[in-house]
């Protein structure tokens, strides 16, 4: 079984396939250890990079009904989130900067602008988890970014814009 598994992630990673591995992510979990996880991940933030690379030298917006747009997204969004939990705030600003201008998708890019907005004023993750964002509300949506907020949230944008 496990063979089989690394095959078909082989397959994925050669065609650069991010959903593709994102599908596979569960068994992956199921049948490896933590390291050979991490590289797992690894690769599919290298893919989405190259992808992030080619989006930005064509001038192209990133398109959530496309699997392979979406998953990219997913992957960027998940690498900014990792910046921002470790406290690498001008990172992780960066990250979401760019992600809120990569998508077509208006919900997405505002969503980011709020995490650059409190990632760009040092507010540590557990805090914009408790008082800016809106986790049932996300979860009811289910979205993989953090895509609804609290009033206070809108107070927070409100004052870096006025900055």
């Amino acid at each position: 079984m496990q063979n089989k598994l690394k095959e078909k992630i082989f397959k994925a990673q050669e065609s650069g396939d991010i959903a593709g591995l994102y599908v596979l992510e569960k068994e992956a979990h199921e049948h490896f250890d933590e390291e050979t996880i991490i590289m797992y991940y690894s690769n599919i933030l290298e893919l989405a990079l190259e992808n992030l690379t080619n989006g930005l030298e064509s001038a192209k917006k990133f398109d959530m009904s496309d699997v392979q747009d979406f998953s990219t997204l997913r992957a960027l969004y998940e690498y900014a989130m990792e910046h921002y939990s470790e406290k690498q705030f001008n990172d992780a600003s960066a990250l979401f900067e760019i992600l809120s201008g990569l998508s077509s998708d208006e919900q997405f890019s505002n969503s980011m602008k709020m995490h650059m907005g409190a990632s760009s004023q040092n507010i540590e993750i557990e805090d914009f988890l408790e008082t800016i964002a809106d986790i049932e509300t996300t979860e009811r949506v289910g979205s993989f970014y953090i895509s609804s907020f609290t009033e206070s949230a809108q107070k927070m944008l409100n004052n870096l814009n006025e900055n």
